[in-house]
């Protein structure tokens, strides 16, 4: 059944103006019956026709597909297949951060924070994508599926009673909230630009203690290398999130149906680790360049860009940041490059984009540079709540030689 927190997004999203009219209050519980009743419905179909897929693959093994060598599949001896088998069962959520996270406060967090993605995960899969007739603070165009997974976290933040600070990339200022220990950032939905596609989306969270950095509020002052946890929620035809945890980086895939993953009352784990302690190669031949605009005035970046294709590196790229950094975790390769210019200025955000992603990056054994002097985007200071950047990011020797030919370090 759908959270308590995702029928208020979705209620408030239909009736925004629910707070000032008694009359809606009134029709509140008919209303979200009625609309739960039907979700549920098809809720109860998609997940009988999963199980009944799920039997069926149950008595084999997943295909094992490598990479093929020259000659064999032709142009897909470059497209990197899983090598990835059926495991015979996969540890919960629970069992995992039992293991592998000791503070029982920050696992409170966590757990709050992943069924925020799922509640996320439920509303895209019925919302449309409109233009709201908003704008955010950037003066980007508001979209209703931003505004209904915003409207989730910050139902999850401010009634969480770890959280004592929150602030949305949607409108990037501090909020006091009721919670004692962390303050949180988070790009609710990121890849806004191409979710009308119908394409891969996520959410991206970074923790950080609430007395970290100058001020009161844990961030101002603070750096990347500060953060507790840092997570991103990947939502395409599975949601999967790659979570920060005391030795390493983990994997957590929601709603999935395998075999020993079922409960005593017949329903199965909300969450499942499907990928533990996941490590980046230092080498890759995958590349993810962003921002090409900037090799127009950036000798070293056409320079970089053109080294790729010559070498014959595998493209990889759609536009979303969680898609094209989420792969360097899936591949266990690659490098996804935004360098700035005086005509391409940076547009990441430092808190709430490039922070949480390199402390997932440089866990798993990867690197990351802040694009002007060379070093670990986690050692730049947050002096601002929306402060912006380039980066580079992924495999070691690949950031090595962004540093090399664009940084000139």
């Amino acid at each position: 059944s759908l959270s308590l927190s995702l029928k208020h997004a979705l209620f408030l999203h239909t009736f925004p103006d629910a707070h000032s009219h008694s009359h809606l209050h009134t029709n509140f519980t008919i209303i979200m019956s009625s609309a739960m009743q039907q979700i549920s419905m098809r809720a109860a179909v998609r997940s009988s026709t999963v199980r009944s897929a799920k039997k069926q693959q149950q008595s084999q093994r997943i295909r094992t597909v490598t990479r093929a060598g020259d000659g064999e599949y032709g142009a897909s001896g470059t497209s990197f297949y899983t090598t990835t088998e059926k495991q015979d069962s996969y540890p919960s959520l629970e069992n995992i951060l039992d293991k592998h996270c000791a503070d029982a406060t920050l696992k409170a967090c966590i757990k709050e924070l992943l069924d925020g993605c799922a509640d996320i995960t439920e509303a895209l899969r019925s919302a449309l994508v409109t233009v709201e007739g908003t704008d955010n603070s950037f003066g980007d165009k508001q979209l209703s599926v931003d505004v209904i997974a915003d409207n989730i976290m910050w139902d999850l933040v401010k009634s969480s009673p770890t959280i004592a600070f929150g602030a949305s990339e949607e409108e990037p200022v501090m909020v006091k909230c009721s919670g004692s220990d962390y303050t949180v950032c988070w790009d609710p939905l990121d890849g806004s630009s191409i979710v009308d596609n119908n394409w891969a989306v996520g959410t991206i969270v970074g923790v950080w203690p609430k007395n970290t950095g100058t001020g009161d509020d844990g961030m101002l002052g603070a750096t990347g290398r500060d953060q507790v946890c840092s997570m991103v929620a990947l939502y395409g035809p599975r949601t999967t999130v790659i979570v920060t945890l005391d030795d390493g980086v983990y994997e957590f895939s929601y709603g999935c149906t395998p075999e020993g993953c079922q409960l005593p009352d017949g329903s199965f784990e909300p969450w499942i680790c499907s990928r533990m302690n996941i490590k980046i190669n230092e080498d890759s031949k995958i590349f993810a360049p962003a921002n090409m605009r900037a090799a127009q005035d950036t000798p070293g970046y056409k320079a970089l860009l053109d080294y790729y294709m010559d070498n014959r590196y595998t493209l990889r790229y759609s536009g979303g940041l969680v898609p094209d950094v989420y792969q360097q975790f899936t591949k266990n390769m690659g490098v996804f490059t935004n360098p700035t210019s005086k005509t391409s200025p940076a547009k990441l955000r430092l808190a709430f984009e490039a922070a949480p992603f390199g402390a997932l990056v440089e866990l798993a054994g990867g690197k990351t540079s802040d694009g002007v002097t060379g070093g670990s985007i986690l050692d730049v200071q947050i002096n601002e709540v929306d402060q912006r950047t380039a980066l580079a990011i992924g495999s070691a020797n690949e950031v090595a030689r962004f540093n090399e030919l664009v940084v000139k370090k």
